[in-house]
């Protein structure tokens, strides 16, 4: 297949159009931002940030909440070509989490929104670099127990991120890809390992490029393996029953592969992105967090 870059990508590869392949809802930053600040809770504002990962690379994130309010932080990951605003969602998401007692990071990994890098340069390990760096500013910030949340490729961060990282306490992944070779492989009818320096992958929202470094760099990890690495910590699994671009069985690998406590929510006719069932996803998170998490009362 013979492909040239969609217009809308730029030519570094970055995405800059509509999101494709398991991707975040288009982005409502423009509807939310005011001078800086998010304003959308009763509490808190969000706050940019911005950090560095081990590259040098500068990554945008947005932080609500104060350790000073609580120590308690999610750091909550977007999905393959999605960014941390997650079409709004992981905002209102974040909001909510404040009004249970936990501040919530989001950022976007570099080469996808505001963040530094080449969209066409992502690789899993560059994730789990960016994701590390996270935890690392969060800790200097104050706060002291973190758990992560990952969507779609973002999940799998999360997994292969906290087995190799045992200052997060707990993990929890939606739509998780287990067998990540074969799924983004599976995306192009180009050879992955041809001559050429780039792989075009087709999605919904029209041609990405991606360099050839990124399938070899998937072959190094084993998502189930790294799940079991997990154990003591918690780590919650939800999938929806009718996702069709990460298939229901990569849970289920995912899940037996995993240590106690684990669990495995099915969300019941979702698809890859929870469109009409977000309100489950949050709930199953909430009573996770409340089961694993909650302090006792004084």
């Amino acid at each position: 297949m013979h492909v040239s870059p969609s217009s809308e990508m730029q030519q570094n590869g970055r995405c800059t159009g509509p999101r494709s392949l398991h991707c975040s809802a288009p982005d409502s930053t423009t509807a939310c931002f005011k001078k800086g600040q998010v304003i959308m809770a009763d509490k808190y504002t969000w706050q940019k940030v911005t950090f560095s990962n081990s590259r040098g690379l500068t990554l945008a994130g947005l932080l609500y909440g104060t350790p000073q309010e609580t120590e308690d932080i999610i750091i909550n990951c977007h999905g393959f070509t999605g960014s941390k605003e997650g079409g709004g969602r992981a905002l209102e998401l974040g909001a909510e989490l404040g009004r249970r007692g936990w501040s919530t990071l989001v950022f976007d990994f570099s080469g996808n929104g505001e963040s530094e890098g080449d969209f066409a340069d992502i690789t899993l390990s560059g994730q789990i670099d960016d994701l590390t760096c996270a935890v690392d500013w969060v800790l200097k910030q104050g706060y002291k127990r973190v758990v992560t949340v990952g969507r779609s490729f973002g999940g799998s961060t999360v997994i292969c991120q906290g087995a190799r990282d045992p200052r997060v306490a707990g993990v929890c992944t939606w739509a998780a890809p287990a067998r990540l070779l074969d799924l983004f492989a599976s995306f192009t009818d180009e050879p992955i390992d041809g001559p050429e320096e780039m792989v075009a992958i087709a999605g919904e929202g029209g041609i990405i490029f991606l360099k050839k470094v990124f399938f070899q760099d998937l072959a190094l990890y084993d998502v189930p393996g790294d799940a079991a690495r997990l154990a003591p910590r918690p780590l919650l699994i939800i999938h929806g029953t009718r996702d069709s671009v990460v298939p229901p069985d990569d849970a289920r690998l995912i899940f037996d592969a995993a240590g106690e406590p684990r669990k495995l929510v099915w969300i019941e006719e979702g698809d890859h992105q929870f469109t009409k069932h977000y309100a489950q996803v949050w709930k199953a998170l909430f009573d996770w967090l409340d089961r694993h998490f909650k302090q006792p009362t004084p």
